[in-house]
């Protein structure tokens, strides 16, 4: 996908993404996490699919002026939180059909799919608005070709992240790969060729949340140094993102089944 120049090893420039440091608080019955990094505003998300919640922080910032920001937010927070709640736990285990009703992820966050057939062109198209992933669609076609169409999409908005968040992590580690690519994968999250300096990505990554996809890339990025999973791979992974167990277990966690079956967990 991405082949990349040769370039000579040089010091960290950049760590805006470098997480320093991850808490967990509660303030009124409200559980939230807040993960310090050198960043200069504060980010709330709401995690599907149990809608945790997730507040990336200046590392300047207190505690309290966090809470007080989170509080704020309550009822935005609750939003996205009962839409979780009010899916039936029956679709846990069902195939994808590309239908109206359907939960749709990306990066992270659930939208509710709207399908509607197009009478007047022979294609398929996809847009975010609001909560609602509308999905146009060719008269006729079948979840396979639907599902075709869904990944390609996924590609060109993970590869549009990859480009921005891979440069990154090469200047905070010092690490950098000769080329990468994005592959659906049902059996790992990403994959390296030491020798040849090059990583895959796993297409399905766009539809966790950006940390987990940043886990993935420092990940691979390690293991052109490491290649195996022993003290010097952890002590990167702990340098870098010292809350990756975290990241590791929330990416191996179903989508309500949507993820597709048979994914082995990243070691």
């Amino acid at each position: 996908d991405m082949p990349r120049s040769n370039k000579k090893k040089k010091n960290p420039v950049k760590e805006k993404n470098k997480i320093i440091s991850t808490s967990f608080h509660e303030a009124q019955g409200l559980a939230y996490q807040i993960i310090r990094k050198k960043i200069k505003s504060m980010r709330l998300t709401v995690l599907a699919p149990d809608g945790r919640v997730r507040v990336s922080a200046p590392s300047e910032i207190l505690d309290s002026t966090v809470e007080k920001f989170v509080l704020s937010k309550r009822e935005w927070i609750e939003k996205p939180q009962e839409r979780f709640r009010n899916i039936p736990k029956s679709s846990v285990l069902t195939e994808r059909k590309y239908i109206s009703g359907e939960p749709f992820f990306l990066f992270g966050k659930m939208y509710v799919l709207e399908v509607e057939e197009n009478k007047d062109k022979n294609s398929f198209s996809l847009e975010i608005d609001g909560e609602l992933a509308k999905f146009t669609v060719r008269p006729g076609s079948d979840a396979a070709a639907r599902e075709s169409f869904v990944r390609e999409w996924y590609r060109v908005l993970l590869k549009e992240k990859i480009e921005e968040l891979l440069p990154e992590w090469e200047k905070i580690t010092g690490l950098y790969c000769n080329s990468w690519h994005t592959k659906f994968m049902t059996t790992r999250w990403g994959t390296c060729n030491s020798s040849d300096r090059r990583i895959w990505l796993n297409l399905q990554l766009a539809k966790k949340p950006t940390e987990c996809l940043e886990y993935v890339i420092l990940h691979e990025l390690a293991h052109l140094k490491v290649h195996n999973h022993g003290k010097n791979f952890v002590a990167i992974m702990d340098r870098y993102i010292p809350d990756w167990r975290n990241m590791k277990k929330m990416l191996n966690e179903p989508s309500f089944g949507y993820l597709e079956p048979h994914m082995k967990n990243l070691k």
